[in-house]
Formats: structure tokens, C-alpha cells, sequence
């Protein structure tokens, strides 16, 4: 048998590869987000995390906590929530909030805690946008270091928090039996 027609179509495959490789248009690169878009897509993606999670999880459950010591899953949700208006709040020009964590006796129902998370995250996004990219460098005095800092940074501090909350929270639900969204496989 001869290795002759083999070899003579392997050699001719290898020298026309080239050719048809400047065939296929490579996409171009997307741009760079531009720095108050960064931050603003970074918040948006713990927003929709936690506000699946708000939306998902059973009532019933929402007085649910691993261990005595720890926040109820409401409270949890409260907490990250009511921790956006450390940023937003002298993001805006307004005055620091006075309590870190809203009261769940003032959150009688899922409905009133979800749309709580939902307002404070949209005032969060309200507050990048506004500041747009010239303000992602504008310094605030961060309350709990006392010391100054950039906007953006005191946004990036609050979406890292808002991601550990997230991740407590995935405790939450598998303590509880449940698959969290994010783990789900996907339609």
C-alpha cells in the first residue's frame, strides 16, 4: 500500500491551513467599560444575585438563622441593604445614616424586605450614574475608617460586602434544604 496519495494530501492540508485561516474575521476587542460603567456593572451583578435571593427564598424561611448567634436570612438581607446608604448617602451630599441596620419589626412581610433591597440597590446605581466618571474619583470620608477615599472606591467596598452577604446567604439556603439560584443549572 502506498503512503504516497496520504502523504500528498497532508502536505497539501498543512500549506493551504494558512489560506484559510485569513479567511475567518477576527471580532474586534470590545472597548474597556469606562470607569463609573465598571463600577456600575460590578454593582449590578451582587443586585441581581441578592435580589434573586430576596425574591427566591421561601417566607416562611425568612426568620431562619444556621445558629443563634447569626442574623436571621432578613436580617441579612436588611443589613447589606441598609449598608448601600454608607455609600449612596455621601455619595449624594446627604447626611450618614443613623443606624447600620434597619429594624425587621419594620419589614412585616418578604414583599416589604424585597422591595426595600430592590430601592436601596437602585438608589446605589442612581448614585454611580449621577456621579458619572469624572465623579468615580470625587473623595468622601469613609465613616468607618475615617479617612478618605474615592467614590469609586467606597463603591467597590460596598459591592465586596454586599458579595460576602451573598455568599453567607448561599449558607442559608443549603442549612435549609434549598439550592440557591445561582447554583441551579441553567435553562
Amino acid at each position: 500500500m502506498s503512503k504516497t496519495p496520504f502523504l500528498a494530501a497532508a502536505i497539501l492540508a498543512v500549506l493551504t491551513l494558512p489560506f484559510h485561516a485569513q479567511d475567518k474575521k477576527e471580532a474586534a476587542v470590545k472597548p474597556a467599560s469606562s470607569p463609573s460603567q465598571a463600577v456600575l456593572e460590578s454593582w449590578n451583578d451582587v443586585v441581581r444575585k441578592l435580589t434573586t435571593m430576596a425574591e427566591d427564598f421561601p417566607e416562611d424561611k425568612y426568620d431562619f438563622k444556621p445558629t443563634p448567634a447569626q442574623r436571621t436570612f432578613a436580617e441579612q438581607l436588611l443589613h447589606a441593604a441598609g449598608a448601600n446608604y454608607f455609600f449612596t448617602d455621601p455619595a449624594m451630599g446627604k447626611k450618614m445614616p443613623a443606624a447600620e441596620d434597619p429594624k425587621r419589626d419594620q419589614f412585616k412581610t418578604k414583599a416589604d424586605i424585597v422591595a426595600y433591597v430592590k430601592k436601596s440597590f437602585a438608589d446605589g446605581a442612581a448614585a454611580i450614574k449621577a456621579k458619572g466618571d469624572k465623579g468615580m474619583s470625587d473623595m468622601l470620608v469613609d465613616p468607618f475608617a475615617h479617612q478618605q477615599t474615592r467614590v469609586s472606591d467606597m463603591a467597590y467596598g460596598l459591592i465586596e460586602h454586599n458579595g460576602e452577604h451573598y455568599g453567607q446567604l448561599v449558607g442559608y439556603y443549603r442549612a435549609s434544604g434549598l439550592v440557591p439560584p445561582e447554583s441551579r443549572p441553567k435553562k
